[in-house]
C-alpha cells in the first residue's frame, strides 16, 4: 500500500480509501491511485482487512441436499451472488433432519462464518424460537413465517396457481398433483396445494382429491412413484403438475413407459425451472420462482446485517413466470 501510495504521490490513508470505496473521493485522485494499483499489481491483504474488521470474509449456506437439483443450483447462485461482494460461502448439508438443521444453528462452524442462509425442511412453525440466534440469519423456504430474521422465499401459492392456470388456460381440465403431503398447510406441498386449488376455483372447476398423487421426499423415484400410483388408480387425468422439477421428471419418464404421449395426450409442467427441466424429451415446462433473486438478494441482506443494519426483519417474496415448452404446449 507504501508503494501505491508513492506511485500515485498520496497518502496511505487515500490508498486506503479508495480500496475500501470511500465516495468522498475526487475522481482524478481515484483514477490515479487506481493506476497505480494495476501498475504495481497491488491485492488486498483479505485476511488482514477481515481481521480489522472482526471479520472472517466468509458466510454459510445450510440446505437440506444437494442431490435435490433446485438445492444444488441454488447453491451455484449464492456462490455467485457472494463472489461479487469478495465474500466465500461454506455449504451445510443438513439431509433434511430435525437433529442436523438445529445443530447448524449452534455449530462450531458459525465461528468461521459471518453469518448464515438456512433452508429448513424438518424444523417448523412451533421452532420459531429456535432462531433466536447471536449472529446474522437469513432464513429461506417455507417452513417458518413471522421470525425474528430476515427471510427471502418464493411464491409458493401464486406460482403454484399460475402453473396451473397455464394447464386450465390449454384446456385441460383433469389436473393431477404429484407430491401433495397429506395434512400440511405451511411448507412448499401445503403452499403449492393451496395455489392449485384457488386456481381451480378461478375457472370453476371441481377439486377431486382422487387427483392427488403423495410422495414423501421431492425426487425423481418418488414422482415416478407417484404417477405409476394415479395411472394404476384408474383415475382420468389429462396434465400433471409435479410440485417440483424432480418429480415432474420422474412422472414424464412414467409416461413415456407407458407409451402415453405428451402433451397431446397428458401435458406436464414442473415447479423450480432448473438447468435439466431444458433437456427432458420433450422439454419441461415449469414454474420459475426467481431462483436468482432469491440467491442475489439473500446474500445482500446478509452482508447488510453483518456490516450493522438492525432495522425490523424483512420478508422478500420473488417474482415469478411460467416457462412454457413442449412438455405442455407441444
Amino acid at each position: 500500500m507504501r508503494d501505491v501510495a508513492e506511485r500515485a504521490d498520496v497518502s496511505i490513508k487515500t490508498v486506503s480509501n479508495v480500496i475500501n470505496d470511500f465516495p468522498m473521493i475526487r475522481p482524478q485522485t481515484r483514477a490515479r491511485v487506481e493506476a497505480a494499483i494495476a501498475e504495481l499489481g497491488y491485492q488486498v491483504n483479505l485476511t488482514a482487512r477481515n481481521l480489522r474488521r472482526g471479520r472472517t470474509g466468509m458466510i454459510g449456506l445450510a440446505v437440506p441436499e444437494l442431490t435435490v437439483p433446485y438445492f444444488a443450483e441454488l447453491a451455484d447462485s449464492v456462490m455467485r451472488a457472494a463472489d461479487t461482494h469478495g465474500v466465500r460461502v461454506l455449504i451445510e448439508q443438513t439431509g433434511a433432519e430435525r437433529d442436523r438443521e438445529l445443530a447448524v444453528l449452534g455449530s462450531e462452524l458459525r465461528m468461521m462464518t459471518d453469518g448464515l442462509m438456512f433452508s429448513p425442511l424438518a424444523l417448523g412453525q412451533d421452532d420459531i424460537d429456535r432462531l433466536q440466534v447471536n449472529y446474522p440469519l437469513v432464513l429461506l423456504g417455507e417452513r417458518m413465517f413471522g421470525g425474528p430474521n430476515d427471510h427471502v422465499t418464493m411464491p409458493n401459492v401464486e406460482g403454484a396457481r399460475a402453473a396451473t392456470r397455464h394447464l386450465i388456460e390449454l384446456g385441460r381440465r383433469r389436473i393431477a398433483v404429484v407430491g401433495s403431503h397429506a395434512g400440511e398447510v405451511v411448507g412448499s406441498a401445503g403452499l403449492r396445494l393451496e395455489g392449485y386449488r384457488l386456481a381451480l376455483q378461478d375457472a370453476g372447476l371441481p377439486f377431486d382429491p382422487a387427483l392427488l398423487g403423495e410422495a414423501g421426499q421431492w425426487h425423481l423415484s418418488t414422482g415416478a412413484a407417484a404417477m405409476n400410483a394415479l395411472l394404476d388408480s384408474g383415475v382420468h387425468l389429462d396434465s400433471v403438475f409435479g410440485f417440483n422439477d424432480a418429480m415432474a421428471i420422474g412422472a414424464l419418464h412414467v409416461l413415456h413407459e407407458r407409451r402415453i404421449r405428451v402433451p397431446s395426450e397428458v401435458a406436464v409442467i414442473g415447479f423450480d425451472a432448473v438447468q435439466e427441466s431444458e433437456y427432458t424429451a420433450p422439454p419441461l415446462s415449469s414454474l420459475d420462482p426467481g431462483r436468482e433473486e432469491i440467491a442475489e438478494t439473500a446474500v445482500r441482506m446478509l452482508l447488510e446485517r453483518v456490516s450493522g443494519y438492525s432495522g425490523e426483519a424483512r420478508l422478500v417474496l420473488t417474482k415469478h413466470h411460467v416457462v412454457a415448452r413442449m412438455s405442455t404446449v407441444g
